[in-house]
């Protein structure tokens, strides 16, 4: 639907002048600010859809290896000696943690709620607890699986496994074997995941990825793609295959979006 005259003003101060700003400087007009910023965002939800999957299963991959490899129910809230998690990690996964009981909680009735304060409160609850107060303490007996709580993690974790700070308790002992070409170095896994990760932070944030950072991004994508569990990199892997048209028709979208951007600026 074509954007009324009367409209842009108001469109423009709830998109905000600022979020405008740079794309009203390019076109010189307000009607084409927006509709370029509604494309960009059109482009990063595509990209993001992208990049759901490689989080998918890049999650899905680095879990079922740790799993294997700590061959212990619960390795997640307690890994065996002597690992040991980060702090940076050990806190997103007390942060899943709680986010899972939340979502458990929510699920329950009034009388099942109740319930919990035989657990939560053995000696009796205290009079004029706080109801906030209450409701976590009840949530804290409530027992989720190691799934549940994964899901709750973010892209956030799954970089920093392969980053250095766990060069020789994960990647040398295991996590190598995700991405199991022997001539893969932890360092390009890292650097593309991070590349990943900052675009993903940006389209979660309704920022633009083009242009450079869109094609350094799609890299990226490809080579994580091409080397999940692949002994050497291909276009065959199934997971490739399995976003190859997308990536195709994203291209094609960034293509012709840069395009009619450098039209402006000629």
């Amino acid at each position: 639907m074509p954007i009324e005259d009367a409209d842009l003003a108001e469109i423009t101060k709830l998109l905000s002048p600022e979020r405008l700003g740079k794309l009203h400087e390019l076109t010189g007009n307000s009607r084409a600010a927006i509709e370029f910023h509604q494309k960009t965002l059109c482009l990063g939800a595509d990209l993001m859809a992208i990049i759901a999957v490689i989080e998918i299963a890049l999650r899905n991959s680095i879990c079922d290896n740790l799993g294997a490899h700590f061959a212990q129910a619960g390795w997640l809230l307690t890994p065996p000696a002597p690992f040991q998690w980060k702090d940076s990690e050990r806190n997103k996964i007390t942060q899943a943690l709680d986010s899972a009981r939340r979502a458990e909680y929510s699920k329950l009735s009034q009388p099942d709620k109740h319930a919990l304060d035989a657990l939560a409160f053995p000696n009796g609850r205290p009079a004029n607890l706080p109801h906030t107060l209450r409701s976590k303490r009840r949530r804290e007996h409530l027992q989720v699986t190691d799934g549940k709580i994964i899901a709750e993690l973010t892209f956030y974790i799954w970089k920093r496994l392969c980053g250095p700070d766990y060069e020789h308790t994960l990647w040398r002992p295991t996590l190598k074997k995700v991405f199991p070409n022997k001539k893969l170095k932890r360092s390009d896994v890292a650097d593309n995941l991070e590349m990943v990760y900052q675009a993903r932070n940006r389209l979660a944030h309704h920022e633009p990825v083009l242009y450079s950072r869109f094609e350094e991004t799609i890299k990226a994508i490809t080579y994580i793609a091409q080397h999940l569990e692949a002994r050497a990199p291909s276009e065959q892997t199934p997971l490739y295959r399995l976003i190859a048209d997308d990536i195709v028709a994203v291209e094609a979208n960034a293509e012709t979006l840069h395009a009619e951007l450098d039209a402006y600026r000629t």
